[in-house]
């Protein structure tokens, strides 16, 4: 647990310098616990999408691949990405473009023997990402 939360907190100070870093972890726990389908259907919006390989980088053990900020947009929706914006006080490209960065590490660290966590253990290690 302490390794994950000094991984959290680097992430989160390398890409939010500017004091909302816990609201965009926040957020991305609660994109990850409440999408239909939780992760599984998360994976499967990125597959729908032709990225499927990135994701899967993601939950690999090996190297995670890059999205981009127009990726993310794809599969979310702007609908949900200006939604996260107004709540967090960010434009809707900064927010598209912090979650590119932010979205790979959470769902790399929160598969770490490189397959999805079952039921209770997401909800476990979303507790982690918001603590």
């Amino acid at each position: 647990m302490g390794l994950f939360d000094a991984i959290a907190g680097q992430v989160l100070g390398s890409i939010a310098g500017n004091g909302q870093g816990s609201g965009l972890m926040e957020a991305v726990s609660g994109l990850l616990a409440n999408h239909p389908g939780g992760l599984q259907g998360l994976v499967s919006a990125f597959e729908q999408q032709g990225l499927g390989g990135v994701v899967s980088s993601w939950i690999g053990t090996g190297q995670n691949l890059p999205i981009s900020a127009e990726q993310i947009q794809s599969v979310l929706g702007s609908g949900q990405i200006q939604s996260l914006a107004q709540s967090l006080g960010f434009s809707a490209q900064d927010v598209s473009g912090q979650l590119a960065q932010l979205l790979p590490q959470v769902i790399d660290q929160i598969t770490p023997n490189g397959a999805l966590p079952e039921g209770g253990a997401l909800e476990g290690l979303l507790g982690m990402l918001k603590g």
